[in-house]
């Protein structure tokens, strides 16, 4: 009895990592080998805040989970201990995390990763903790959008004080 529990346990982690992977819009495997609890827990810390689920993972289960979410390309790098952080609404907060832990602590090191239903390599997620945040994103649009309002308003300022400097000498 106790195996089917175990067989029954393992079957319902399987479709949860792989309800994860299907629904999140940034999945970011890590090997975290040789780091201590202390930097694992500061790690952890980090990326709760930022509302990132992070999860130690054994590789069979998640080779399941990615052979159910059809995204059986992951399992190339599903070697050594595996940990994956999970994002739902971001993109860049969970590989900007990931990427400068990793500058600080050469012992952790970003594999690979799954955005938006694509599985992609170390060198895309790097690229995409470079990008700016989607505050930043934002704030950049709003500054553009701003721009030909902006110009206007001082080009109408600079025809009025003329005309009223061309009035005051008359």
């Amino acid at each position: 009895m106790a195996n089917a529990k175990v067989i029954e346990l393992k079957s319902q982690q399987v479709s949860e990592v792989s309800e994860k992977l299907k629904v999140s819009s940034c999945s970011i495997v890590a090997d975290y080998r040789g780091l201590n609890v202390a930097q694992v827990t500061e790690l952890r810390r980090q990326l709760r805040e930022a509302g990132v689920e992070f999860q130690v993972l054994k590789n069979t289960l998640v080779r399941r989970a990615t052979a159910s979410a059809e995204l059986s390309e992951l399992d190339e790098f599903l070697t050594g201990p595996t940990a994956i952080a999970f994002s739902k609404d971001d993109i860049i907060t969970p590989a900007k995390i990931l990427t400068d832990f990793a500058k600080k602590n050469d012992k952790l090191s970003v594999k690979a990763g799954v955005v938006e239903g694509k599985v992609v390599d170390f060198n895309q997620i790097k690229a995409l903790a470079e990008l700016p945040s989607r505050e930043g994103l934002l704030s950049m649009l709003l500054s553009v959008l701003q721009a030909p309002m902006r110009n206007f308003a001082l080009a109408v300022k600079a025809v009025a004080e003329k005309q009223e400097g061309g009035a005051q000498e008359a």
